[in-house]
């Protein structure tokens, strides 16, 4: 209720409306009166009406709540020197950074105060006085005197003597005061002398008001702005304020309904709350979630959008709208039968983000806009279709229409995305329009949808060969013997293998093929970690200079392996 509140307050502020902010912040101050943030935003709207002693005593409450908090001292330093006090908003802003140092408003608010201190400054010439009023020291020659004694009895004349302490320059002003110049007299060790010539002129404790009055009278130094009269509320607004405390009451009890999920009270709670306060979406938002809860979906999207309406009239927090235009989505979400019908959620969701970024409403889009693409491929499936355009690409393969081939693949594979047959067909259209990569990948699918379909592995084989990836393509190949040891079109491919590899191992590679096979090579992480790792360098410097530790590591099978790939990469011959 005290966060509500708050946002009110802040949409106020925003609005440039500042008393119905102050309102507000004082509405959330009432529920949460240790909330120092509460304080130093009330403080801040006090500070743009111009009403700098209140701002003044809330920014001090906020330093007193959260004593470590250096906005606390901005909001002190601001309000000091909106009442000219320079020298102690100087201090506030220093107070902040010694807690904030990188405090760019407290930077700010400090060379602000210090320009205006320099300027108020050399303005007064020294006052001769000053010493004498100041310290504990007046006060004790002031009730040790029997005279000015009695003046202390009397209110109007501390806050004098205590105006003239601050600011000595202005005991110009009281001169005319009786009081004061006995006061400066005794502490100037004087006998002062009044107009008269008389003692008795100058008024006692018992002095009749008319000679207060004389002396209150001379305190011109600001005249007080004439103070709003708070207690004079009319019945309308006792009544408006009445229903509104009524409303929060209706709510809080259609929170517990809610928590025990008694929605129909729950519901009833928070249309009473509404009739008593129409100002406050968060009923309408929550009476939708009740909805939502239920199942009556769109009950729930027609308060969300009543919330939304009226929260824009109001000018209510952005972060209430984007609630209600989350509740909204997830309706939406809730009544879709079909993809099209997720578009209105998704489109909901992006206009709740774009109000406040939420990462709840943020992971509702996500599965919104998963969940749509879902349903679009599960509407699209068509195994019967699938099988037709397959058809159709085979016919184009026949016809070596290989781009129009991959159009009806593709067709088929959306039609239908577990057909390991299309997807081994696109393969080898992709081969050969040379988009190896590409042809990889597919075969890659083929084989994980179905292992067993051997026509994978010589997809995968021929494009490894292609890539001159000789020791790869081999191993692809063992790998579909495994399923069909008799398959002519895998030995073959091993076959050719063999020959690629051997020839490398004889040195019969020309120049240009080795260093184009090398540089291949260097680019396999497999190769790269062989090349690097200690024990393999010192086994190939055993095979160049030890022929006796070469001997041993011929009959390790894994360094065998990985000298076997070094040869077949072009990276190392044996002689």
């Amino acid at each position: 209720m005290a966060d509500e509140a708050k946002a009110k307050g802040n949409a106020a502020f925003s609005a440039g409306d500042f008393s119905a902010a102050v309102r507000h912040f004082s509405e959330a101050i009432e529920l949460a009166p240790t909330n120092h943030v509460l304080y130093s935003n009330r403080s801040a709207a006090y500070a743009s009406l111009h009403q700098y002693s209140e701002a003044l005593v809330d920014a001090e409450k906020t330093v007193e709540l959260k004593p470590d908090w250096p906005k606390g001292y901005s909001r002190l330093g601001a309000a000091h020197l909106g009442l000219g006090e320079h020298e102690a908003a100087v201090l506030a802003y220093k107070k902040g950074l010694e807690i904030d140092p990188s405090n760019e408003a407290l930077k700010s608010g400090l060379a602000d105060a210090q320009s205006a201190a320099s300027r108020s400054r050399p303005a007064p010439p020294p006052n001769p006085f000053a010493n004498v009023f100041s310290g504990p020291e007046m006060w004790a020659k002031l009730t040790a005197d029997p005279t000015t004694r009695a003046f202390l009895q009397q209110p109007d004349f501390l806050n004098i003597m205590q105006e003239i302490q601050r600011n000595p320059n202005s005991i110009n002003v009281y001169l005319k005061d009786q009081r004061v110049m006995a006061a400066l007299g005794v502490l100037l060790n004087l006998k002062m002398h009044n107009t008269a010539g008389e003692e008795g002129d100058i008024p006692e404790a018992s002095s009749p008001p008319v000679e207060r009055k004389r002396a209150a009278e001379a305190e011109p130094v600001k005249e007080p702005e004439p103070e709003p009269e708070p207690m004079e509320v009319t019945e309308d607004e006792k009544e408006a304020k009445e229903k509104k405390l009524q409303a929060q009451k209706e709510k809080e009890a259609g929170n517990a309904a809610y928590k025990k999920k008694d929605f129909e009270k729950a519901i009833n709670h928070y249309s009473k709350a509404l009739e008593l306060d129409d100002e406050d979406i968060s009923f309408l938002t929550n009476r939708a979630a009740v909805y939502l809860e239920m199942g009556k979906y769109e009950d729930c999207i027609k308060d969300c959008d009543k919330a939304v309406e009226r929260g824009r009239e109001l000018r209510s927090d952005f972060k209430m709208i984007a609630r209600a235009l989350t509740r909204k989505g997830t309706a939406y979400v809730k009544l879709a039968k079909c993809s099209k019908d997720y578009d209105i959620a998704i489109e909901t969701f992006q206009k709740a983000l774009t109000e406040h970024r939420n990462p709840d409403t943020l992971k509702k889009l996500n599965d919104a806009e998963k969940a749509k693409k879902d349903l679009e491929q599960q509407e699209y499936f068509d195994p019967k279709i699938a099988d037709e355009e397959r058809e159709k690409g085979n016919e184009y393969f026949k016809q070596q229409k290989y781009p129009e081939a991959v159009k009806h693949y593709t067709e088929s594979l959306r039609r239908n995305p577990k057909d390991a047959k299309a997807y081994s067909n696109r393969a080898a259209c992709y081969t050969k329009l040379g988009a190896l990569p590409e042809g990889l990948k597919d075969a890659d699918k083929c084989i994980e949808l179905d292992p067993t379909f051997v026509k994978g592995y010589t997809r995968k084989g021929a494009i490894q060969f292609f890539m001159k990836e000789y020791e790869k393509a081999m191993e692809t190949y063992q790998e579909g013997l495994k399923h069909d040891p008799k398959n002519q079109e895998l030995l073959d491919g091993i076959r050719r293998c063999v020959e690629q590899v051997n020839k490398a191992s004889r040195g019969d590679l020309t120049p240009e093929e080795l260093k184009e096979r090398q540089a291949k090579a260097m680019q396999d992480p497999e190769i790269q970690n062989i090349l690097t790792d200690p024990v393999m360098r010192q086994v190939l410097t055993d095979f160049q200079e030890n022929p006796k530790a070469a001997q041993e590591h011929t009959k390790n099978p894994m360094v065998m392996t990985k000298i076997q790939k070094l040869i077949s990469a072009g990276i190392v011959q044996m002689r």
